[in-house]
């Protein structure tokens, strides 16, 4: 659509440029002009009747940003644009939501939010409170506030970036003001991210009256890191495998890898309850199965990244996601396809259907259903997501272990469909990875998993399974700095015989002295299963007595199952304990929260 002089408030030779640069734009760049229009003081405001002048008013250059996050990502991402906004001149103030006091909002002005989605749509831990204040009746007036959601998320899950989307509708609802569109990121998060960074910098020093120029600073949110080190998210390091074994005995229903990693030359360095990135690549045969189906050939060339051009195979082996399908995936796909069930499949309405069709499916069980899409091999992947990261936690402490980091990964298989699954990952490791070969990582800060700062306290660590891996790091550390602090570790898997994973370890902290307690829940060991929590009921009397004494929580593990049936039982010890009502328990652990003193590691 051409724009004509005749009519419009611009002169012929505007128009001409406007005309050249509007037809070339992509949809991030509209939304970012949009939200630069709607921040600059002398510009109409979105969604405002057009012409209808906006009343100028004195712009703050203090800007708070609050993160929520439950990995560390929103505070690296926040960190970055802190550094950008104080490149240009403003005053960044960064904050967890968990720290931040939430009746300070009203004298805000400036306010940036970035905040991941946990589970099925939840706020992460240090976002809980403030989430709750905010869509309390306490809520105050924010007439005065600008202000920008960066939203972080997995399209895998329904509720994608739920966190982000209820704190910008609310910002709203309370009186505030967009400052810059909300932009939603899933997990390949670092270049919409730092397309925010850009557009937030771009609408701040606009709105003071500054030049455009500063919206052409350079932000690539991907790289937070640590100032000793060239590698991170975005420039991962290849790490040499030392050691590969299976932690399980003979006759075990599980596999549970133990990976030794070599971070010589890295320049990486981590704390206990950090994670570690992973780069995985697909099944090889998996791909192949994929391509038998497809119309194309594996040499076909396909453009993965700007000038970077793959064959096929190459492609949907090392960049794309061929695994997980999800609703917004299909939606793409049923506009290219030309398959009426999938346009039926799509069609709102029938939302359960697709809910249980993308249910333990995968690209190959998607294209064999309606067939593939697009006339060419690159509009085919034009629609797929780059394989994202796996976060493990690290299962070792780097003070006991220089230049390594060990990692507990269980091997997850399964029938579904007619067909046996496997874990990218997990599968990887397990099957496909040997001593000398290398992977691709980077260090997962993540400072809501940390120990105590006083040696002296006590912890109490709950993690079944391979949720045991950070408490081992929690020992290493602890013996190799002689914390004298008393520590409670409780344990909990299939079988005694088989499944007690790091068992020779534990017995020797427990004979040493560093591992004050130890109880152990095997539920296949007796007619009757028997869980962790079970073993917390059994010491309820004495568990309270160690949180009365100040004692710090551990839980890492399954979020869905154990970790929420392990909160239910605290809930119940402390209610009883300390003789307290249900809604003062509820109190007493979110207490604990804020005061860091519970701490979950949960997925």
């Amino acid at each position: 659509m051409q724009l004509q002089v005749l009519n419009s408030p611009f002169s012929e030779e505007q128009a001409e440029l406007l005309n050249r640069l509007l037809p070339s734009l992509t949809e991030s760049q509209k939304v970012w002009l949009s939200g630069y229009f709607a921040a600059s003081a002398n510009s109409i405001v979105l969604g405002a009747p057009a012409g209808q002048p906006v009343q100028s008013q004195s712009v703050s250059k203090e800007v708070t940003i609050l993160y929520g996050s439950q990995t560390g990502n929103s505070k690296g991402l926040a960190k970055k644009a802190s550094q950008a906004l104080e490149g240009i001149g403003f005053k960044a103030t960064v904050s967890a939501m968990s720290d931040f006091k939430p009746n300070n909002l009203k004298k805000v002005q400036n306010l940036l939010i970035i905040a991941s989605t946990h589970g099925e749509g939840e706020p992460p831990d240090n976002a809980k409170s403030f989430h709750e204040f905010l869509f309390g009746k306490r809520a105050p007036k924010l007439d005065g506030l600008q202000f920008s959601v960066l939203a972080l998320g997995d399209s895998s899950y329904e509720f994608f970036c739920q966190t982000g989307k209820d704190f910008d509708t609310r910002l709203e609802e309370l009186g505030g003001t967009r400052l810059y569109p909300r932009f939603d990121c899933d997990v390949d998060f670092d270049e919409p991210a730092g397309e925010w960074i850009q557009g937030v910098l771009g609408s701040l020093n606009e709105a003071l009256g500054g030049s455009s120029s500063a919206a052409g600073i350079p932000v690539h949110a991907g790289e937070v890191k640590a100032a000793e080190s060239v590698y991170s998210r975005t420039n991962p390091f290849q790490a040499e495998v030392l050691e590969n074994l299976n932690l399980n005995g003979r006759g075990s229903n599980k596999e549970t890898r133990h990976l030794e990693l070599s971070l010589e030359g890295s320049g990486l360095s981590f704390e206990p309850g950090d994670a570690l990135g992973v780069y995985p690549v697909n099944d090889p045969a998996l791909v192949d199965l994929l391509i038998q189906e497809l119309p194309w050939g594996k040499e076909d060339p396909v453009n993965v990244k700007q000038g970077d051009i793959r064959p096929l195979k190459t492609a949907l082996t090392s960049y794309y996601e061929i695994t997980v399908l999800t609703k917004p995936l299909l939606e793409k796909i049923a506009q290219l396809s030309t398959n009426l069930e999938l346009k039926e499949l799509v069609s709102e309405g029938n939302e359960e259907k697709l809910r249980e069709y993308i249910d333990g499916r995968d690209l190959l069980d998607l294209v064999q259903n309606f067939g593939a899409w697009g006339e060419t091999a690159q509009e085919f992947v034009s629609v797929l997501r780059k394989i994202p990261p796996r976060l493990y936690s690290i299962a070792s402490s780097l003070t006991a272990n220089p230049d390594e980091v060990h990692l507990t990964i269980g091997a997850v298989r399964y029938q579904t469909n007619g067909r046996e699954r496997k874990g990218v990952c997990s599968i990887l490791t397990a099957e496909r990875l040997e001593a000398g070969d290398t992977l691709p990582i980077f260090i997962q800060h993540n400072e809501n998993f940390k120990l105590p700062n006083n040696p002296d306290a006590p912890i109490i660590m709950i993690g079944p399974g391979t949720g045991v891996a950070p408490f081992r790091s929690f020992m290493q550390e602890r013996e190799e700095t002689g914390a004298e602090g008393k520590s409670w570790m409780f344990f909990g898997d299939q079988h005694f015989v088989t499944d007690f994973l790091y068992q020779t370890e534990w017995q020797k902290w427990l004979k040493d002295g560093v591992l004050t307690k130890m109880d152990v829940a095997f539920s296949r060991d007796q007619a009757e299963k028997v869980y962790v929590q079970h073993r917390l009921q059994e010491h309820s009397k004495e568990l309270f007595a160690w949180l009365e004494e100040g004692a710090y929580i551990y839980i890492c593990g399954d979020e869905k199952h154990m970790a929420h049936d392990v909160h239910i039982t605290l809930l119940e010890i402390i209610e009883k304990e300390g003789n307290m009502s249900r809604e003062q328990a509820a109190d007493y652990l979110t207490a604990m929260q804020q005061q860091k003193r519970y701490q979950r590691d949960v997925y």
